[in-house]
């Protein structure tokens, strides 16, 4: 069973920046895929980004191209979400999620693995 933490969420203004991390238990971390979801209330989850086993290919949501970078230390079992140019429409759960089969994946029920979430909030 794979456990999947995340941290680094909190309070920012608009504008601001924010690291996410997504730290993993197990030793094949280095062979997932692992993506970044968010959920503001009373919405349905949406993707933000995703990054394969190897880290050489990455996708973003249109909404977060440019302002978020997705990357992973698999030496740290952590993967992480560098999150720039923060606006409101951003606040939300984030939840970091690994798929076994070590692709990036754009839809959530291709993964196996989610975390608990982190908060962010941004102030306009």
């Amino acid at each position: 069973q794979v456990q999947l933490v995340e941290s680094g969420g909190g309070l920012v203004q608009a504008g601001g920046s924010l690291r996410l991390s997504c730290a993993a238990s197990g030793r094949t971390f280095s062979s997932y895929g692992m993506g970044w979801f968010r959920q503001a209330p009373g919405k349905e989850r949406d993707f933000v980004a995703a990054i394969n086993w190897s880290g050489g290919r990455t996708l973003y949501a249109d909404s977060v191209k440019g302002r978020f970078t997705i990357s992973r230390d698999n030496a740290k079992n952590t993967v992480y979400l560098q999150m720039n140019s923060l606006k409101p429409e951003d606040t939300a759960v984030y939840y970091c999620a690994g798929d076994r089969a070590g692709w990036a994946l754009k839809t959530g029920y291709d993964y196996d693995y989610w975390g608990q979430g982190t908060q962010v909030t941004v102030s306009s």
